[in-house]
């Protein structure tokens, strides 16, 4: 991998604050790392939840959210390595798409359009910002039950209030929405693509990211998977996520 650039991509209810410690790790081996928020983000923790419920943020789409990383990733000296987590891992596969990645990770990634999942941790981590019952237009908070459950299940009650302070920010609903009815050609040639899950994450069941890997098998690309035992939704910032970034580093070494 001749690339040196690195565009994390940060999911929903986040901002490139979750990326804080993958940036200073990847830097430390030479990369050049980028961690761009998604429009109207780029503000502190505590701004973005003073201004819930922020009309602005209840019209943000998932396809202003592909443009903004276009544009970003357009404007730099080389094709970059793009590593996702959750709905950002959806955004790194549609960037992919594009040809804008010299190689991908996908992290926890939130799938496309044909890629389900019928398991009860699923539908009820999901429903909330999906339901057609709430304007679309109408901004999600997280609360902190509906954090624990969804994010970090597996952490001690101090870790997930820890991490509820300093990463959660309110969401939009349209871009979950749009999720459902996003395309992705698995049979187009593509980077390598890497997509890692962990075996206790409610919202992205380990299963279902197999199975948005294995759509990708007609296609003659390199498409991998590792999952992490014990890892949550959260897995970018559970207790030794430096294991999960050496094996992103180990295997972009071998591409």
């Amino acid at each position: 991998m001749k690339t040196k650039t690195i565009v994390f991509i940060h999911g929903m209810y986040m901002n490139s604050l979750s990326w804080e410690h993958w940036v200073t790790h990847f830097q430390t081996q030479g990369y050049k790392c980028h961690a761009p928020d998604w429009p109207g983000r780029d503000k502190p923790i505590e701004v973005l939840r003073n201004n819930h419920p922020d009309p602005s943020l209840g019209q943000l789409t998932l396809s202003q959210v592909v443009e903004h990383y276009t544009d970003i990733i357009r404007a730099l000296d080389e094709k970059p390595i793009i590593i996702g987590h959750s709905m950002g891992g959806l955004v790194v596969q549609m960037l992919l798409q594009r040809g804008l990645a010299a190689a991908a990770v996908a992290i926890d990634s939130a799938p496309p359009m044909g890629v389900f999942s019928t398991k009860w941790s699923f539908l009820k981590s999901n429903w909330a910002h999906i339901t057609p019952f709430v304007a679309q237009g109408s901004p999600i908070e997280m609360t902190f039950e509906r954090f624990q459950y969804t994010f970090v299940n597996d952490y001690s009650l101090a870790e997930q209030r820890a991490a509820y302070e300093r990463y959660v920010v309110p969401e939009s609903r349209r871009v979950p929405c749009e999720s459902l009815t996003t395309r992705v050609d698995f049979k187009k040639p593509h980077a390598p693509l890497l997509f890692i899950a962990g075996s206790a994450d409610h919202i992205i069941p380990a299963s279902l990211n197999k199975c948005n890997q294995t759509k990708y098998k007609s296609s003659t690309s390199v498409t991998d998977f590792k999952e992490f035992a014990g890892r949550t939704h959260f897995i970018v910032g559970q207790k030794n996520w430096e294991e999960v970034a050496d094996y992103i580093l180990a295997w972009l070494d071998k591409q």
